[in-house]
């Protein structure tokens, strides 16, 4: 196998030796120039599997050599090389088609670890391993024109480190999205650590995302590692990242731009390697504007937005959604997969389906239960009617205000000889519950806040009433 290539482009001599040096040592063979013609030149005469450069240049700038590879040379990775702590020229490079950016002064086993993942996705590149990867259609079902595209931007944002942002209404596979980010890309061998922020308590978060040392508060009977140590060379996935409160979304800011963390209780940070991605069912942009959720940190998490659209625009893909799902439930059962009959068939795709496919899976799994053998009736799959919007029904159960004081979503009759107190009031908190889920399109965090109540609260009542 020939010797693999790299450029370097930086007018610092120190630099230019500093990674001749470092990169030699990992039997590379490299160039190094100090100028934007010294790079053109270089890059018309030979092939190069990796390439570095700096921002600024006496001729010029990385900006424009970024895009010049990116669009030249798309099998060729480059990185930038930025000053300390400028971290929007970084993001910038990102966007313009940069693999990664290494901030000055140099971690020299940050850079190792850089090289590694980067060559490793040319050489895939290059041999067209990558095209034998899964692609995701076995999980990602549909075949809208919706779809395709979004299977299609995986596979480019796979190639990649650049943050993205993954939006959708709650219930559309925005995890699902992120796994096969990850999947498909060069950090595939590393961890994948899902996090939904909204569901870690405020006071924890620290230790749970940066870990803390022994000794360090009350409780600390060891050491511990964070979820960014857990990532580390692989992707760490902030689900519902709207739901951080603003002082974790300094230190979070701080982590993504350093790479690098400090425990609770430690003296010097550690650094780290992952690849952040993030997705929320909010309109975080509105957050911004509302002063919500701080503006630096949205720009660094939304390098790239992804979104994913919800099942009532894309309608044609339920017949598929629900042949997959019912099969699924089959394979559990060990019985024989489900079959909808042509009405049943037409009302669920004549249903907006709030809480999208993790609504239909619930439909379906309650309609199996619910059908005489294996045929899917409409009336098996009890489709929610929609009912007026009344004021804040479930808030005022919640609260304990008198049901005469609120309007229900549906009549409900009062206890009598036949149902106790008991059941009345189980009655009134399920029609509450169902419709605080069904306004916050089931997301509990949202449908707990919704109804004044704790999360944890939410999740005791759900398993109480047998909702969940």
């Amino acid at each position: 196998m020939s010797q693999q290539t790299v450029l370097v482009i930086d007018d610092e001599r120190d630099i230019r030796e500093l990674l001749t040096i470092t990169l030699g040592r990992m039997d590379l063979l490299v160039d190094a120039v100090g100028t934007v013609t010294e790079a053109r030149r270089a890059l018309a005469e030979r092939h190069y599997d990796l390439c570095f450069t700096d921002m600024r240049l006496p001729d010029g700038t990385g900006h424009e050599l970024v895009e010049l590879i990116a669009a030249e040379h798309p099998d060729t990775p480059v990185a930038m090389i930025t000053a300390y702590g400028n971290v929007d020229a970084a993001v910038n490079a990102l966007k313009a088609g940069a693999f990664d950016f290494v901030s000055k002064p140099v971690d020299i086993q940050m850079l190792r670890r850089l090289v590694r993942t980067a060559l490793r996705l040319a050489e895939e590149k290059r041999t067209g391993q990558a095209a034998a990867k899964p692609d995701g259609n076995e999980r990602l079902i549909g075949e809208s024109a919706a779809m395709q595209q979004v299977r299609s931007t995986i596979g480019k944002l796979a190639r990649n480190q650049a943050p993205v942002y993954i939006a959708g209404e709650s219930g559309v596979g925005k995890e699902l999205v992120a796994r096969l980010i990850h999947e498909q890309g060069p950090r595939a061998t590393g961890p994948f650590v899902p996090v939904n922020c909204g569901a870690i308590p405020s006071e924890l978060m620290e230790s749970e995302f940066f870990g803390h040392r022994k000794g360090s508060f009350t409780g600390a009977v060891g050491d511990k590692e964070g979820l960014f140590q857990a990532a580390h060379g692989g992707t760490l996935f902030l689900d519902e990242v709207a739901e951080l409160p603003l002082h974790m979304q300094v230190k979070l800011l701080r982590a993504i731009q350093e790479k690098a963390v400090r425990p609770i209780g430690a003296r010097e940070e550690v650094p780290v390697d992952v690849r952040i991605l993030s997705a929320t069912h909010k309109n975080l942009a509105a957050l911004v504007e509302q002063g919500q959720f701080r503006q630096d940190l949205f720009y660094r998490i939304n390098v790239i937005e992804l979104r994913v659209p919800p099942l009532r625009e894309r309608r044609g893909d339920v017949p598929l959604l629900a042949t997959f799902v019912l099969r699924q439930l089959a394979a559990k059962s060990g019985g024989a997969p489900g079959r909808l009959l042509p009405v049943a068939q037409q009302a669920l795709e004549a249903y907006d389906f709030p809480g999208n496919v993790r609504e239909l899976e619930n439909i379906l799994e309650r309609a199996m239960a619910m059908c005489d053998g294996d045929q899917i009736d409409v009336s098996d799959l009890m489709l929610p009617q929609r009912t007026p919007r009344v004021a804040e029904p479930a808030m005022a159960v919640a609260a304990g205000v008198a049901p005469a004081a609120a309007a229900a979503p549906a009549p409900m009759q009062a206890p009598n000889a036949n149902g106790g107190l008991d059941d009345y009031i189980s009655n009134l908190e399920r029609t509450a519950i169902i419709k605080a889920l069904e306004e916050s399109r089931y997301n509990k965090t949202a449908a707990a806040k919704k109804l004044g109540i704790t999360f944890r609260a939410l999740r005791y009542k759900l398993k109480k009433l047998g909702i969940d």
